[in-house]
């Protein structure tokens, strides 16, 4: 569960997809209605940066320490040296009130990174914030977003940088510290990095979108239930209902056959029936959220796996069948009650789950997580009840995970408006 504040090569269940009808693939290629969300996705340019003993080439790289730090958590006060990147100034193309960062790496034992971002408005810069603490592993560091970080400018919400009235960003910069025991030659290295700057419009309803891209299409993604793990493992939040965002990036990571071995699990309860589910759990805990729903670390355990993972936001269920066509499954984030998703039986605050395809007229085929068994995880949900209860103000306004191998290629964006993958 999410409290929301304001994300090998595919073998495909059905292959058949439905002609799209010619009003629909006529709209598709037209500006969106007004009232949708602004938001545009950018990766970070390495070499474009501003290096401190860290090097550029395929990625970011600790180099060399350029001096040392202390540390204090739960685990106790250490030192470590340090390296560091500063991205230049990206300009947004809008004023945006939400800015998420995300990012894949790998750290180690004995390393960490943390990654800030400032922004700039009508009257300046802001100060630098921080969006994350990460490490793979629990020995260095405890996980962590930072909590009380409000100032006259914005604040920062678990994992999502939120403008001040009147101060919505129009440029932001990047910077990533990458830390590691002194004098050790251990190299933590970021792989991927990114920004999803957006600017949600107020409104109550969303209307249905046309598509047809994808229609008829469903992807072979296993299906895991978050219910069947409550009350396990109550150090990383009692399964269940918390942990509705892991199980759906578990269900993501076995479609691309990547997700932890025996071995990795050997630790879990051998009776439990989804070892990986709470492995993901454990290993995307935020300890200051004390959740393991926070977007980004969702993405970067991802990346453990060698895959690409980021967090965005999609403008409509048009966009969706862009990634479902490419034989990606899209993570989603929404809120509703009951009676507002046919076919739910439940009221959520925020819940994720995994679209999966589309019927062959348009229907949402969801891996819902929040359903009693394995085998009833596969849900039909109408396509505008749908869209309505994900991209509403008042729900996430469209938050997404993209997760896929680096070598598996994403869809063109949508023609005309700026790129949200």
């Amino acid at each position: 569960m999410r409290v929301l504040t304001v994300f090998l090569s595919a073998v495909l269940l059905a292959t058949t997809v439905a002609t799209p009808s010619a009003a629909g693939s006529a709209a598709e290629s037209t500006k969106p209605p007004p009232g949708t969300a602004k938001v545009v996705y950018q990766r970070a340019s390495f070499a474009a940066g501003a290096p401190e003993g860290v090097s550029t080439g395929g990625g970011l790289a600790f180099a060399s320490p350029v001096g040392t730090t202390s540390y204090t958590d739960a685990l106790g006060t250490k030192t470590w040296e340090y390296a560091r990147w500063t991205g230049q100034e990206r300009q947004i193309g809008f004023a945006a009130t939400e800015l998420v960062a995300s990012w894949t790496a790998d750290t180690p034992a004995g390393s960490w990174l943390q990654v800030e971002m400032r922004g700039r408005h009508t009257a300046g810069l802001t100060k630098w914030y921080v969006m994350g603490r990460w490490a793979y592993g629990e020995a260095d560091i405890q996980r962590t977003s930072l909590a009380g970080q409000s100032d006259a400018d914005g604040t920062v919400s678990v994992d999502t940088f939120v403008a001040a009235a009147g101060k919505a960003i129009t440029a932001y910069q990047l910077r990533v510290t990458l830390h590691r025991t002194p004098g050790s030659t251990v190299t933590p290295r970021v792989r991927t990095l990114g920004a999803m700057a957006s600017a949600v419009p107020e409104r109550k309803t969303v209307p249905v979108s046309p598509g047809g891209r994808a229609w008829g299409t469903e992807l072979n993604v296993p299906r895991r239930s978050q219910n069947v793990h409550q009350g396990h493992y109550p150090e990383w939040d009692g399964g269940g209902e918390a942990w509705c965002s892991p199980t759906s990036t578990t269900m993501v990571l076995g479609y691309w056959d990547k997700w932890p071995s025996a071995q990795d699990t050997s630790w879990v309860d051998p009776s439990d029936p989804d070892p990986e589910v709470d492995y993901a759990a454990r290993y995307t805990y935020d300890h200051a959220y004390e959740g393991a729903g926070n977007w980004p670390f969702n993405t970067a355990y991802a990346g453990r796996y060698g895959l690409d993972g980021f967090v965005t936001r999609l403008r409509s269920l048009t966009e969706l069948e862009r990634l479902i066509a490419a034989g990606i499954p899209v993570v989603t984030s929404q809120s509703f009650k009951a009676s507002e998703l046919p076919g739910a039986g439940y009221s959520t605050n925020g819940h994720l789950m995994v679209v999966i395809g589309f019927t062959a007229t348009g229907d949402v085929i969801a891996n819902d997580p929040a359903s009693p068994s394995n085998d009833a995880v596969r849900r039909v949900y109408p396509r505008a009840n749908f869209e309505n209860v994900w991209l509403r103000s008042s729900s996430s306004g469209g938050i997404a995970y993209v997760i896929r191998p680096p070598g598996h290629a994403l869809p063109a964006t949508t023609p005309g408006l700026p790129a949200n993958w």
